[in-house]
């Protein structure tokens, strides 16, 4: 039943809606996710955002790439979690590659967070990514993060 627990369909009239009702498709390297991208992706589930998270998203035999491809396509904004390890994983740079180029289309669509990662390794890593305003791990708390995720998600 976990893997079921980051989707949540919620219709309102007042709000644009995707095909999947997930509205924060979240990007991280893998060696992040134990020790941060996991508290704060139940926070924001707890907070009443539905996300795409790949560990209660992905189910054994599904294609990945065509679930995260879906995922990006349907989810209204991306959360990105900068770090070494994230600049270092294809995977990783494929999702920033979808949500750079929706984010080309028109709107914001990357809300990023930086984490263990300082603005000149970001600057020499991915330049364009220092324009974002962004939240960094090492100076809020992760239900701190969630909520700050949750009000740019919900009250865009």
């Amino acid at each position: 039943m976990s893997q079921l627990k980051g989707l949540r369909i919620e219709f309102s009239p007042d709000k644009e809606e995707t095909k999947s009702g997930v509205e924060l498709f979240i990007s991280h390297a893998s060696e992040d996710k134990a020790n941060f991208v996991k508290p704060p992706a139940d926070e924001l589930i707890d907070l009443g955002v539905s996300v795409w998270y790949d560990e209660y998203t992905l189910r054994i035999g599904d294609s990945l790439r065509r679930s995260i491809d879906q995922g990006l396509a349907e989810s209204k904004y991306g959360l990105i979690v900068l770090s070494k390890a994230f600049f270092e994983k294809s995977w990783t740079q494929y999702e920033l590659n979808g949500l750079v180029i929706r984010e080309m289309e028109g709107g914001k669509v990357i809300l990023p967070i930086w984490h263990n990662i300082t603005k000149d390794e970001i600057m020499r890593l991915s330049p364009s990514l220092v324009d974002k305003v962004a939240l960094n791990s090492t100076m809020f708390a992760v239900r701190e993060i969630a909520g700050k995720v949750a009000d740019a998600v919900k009250n865009t």
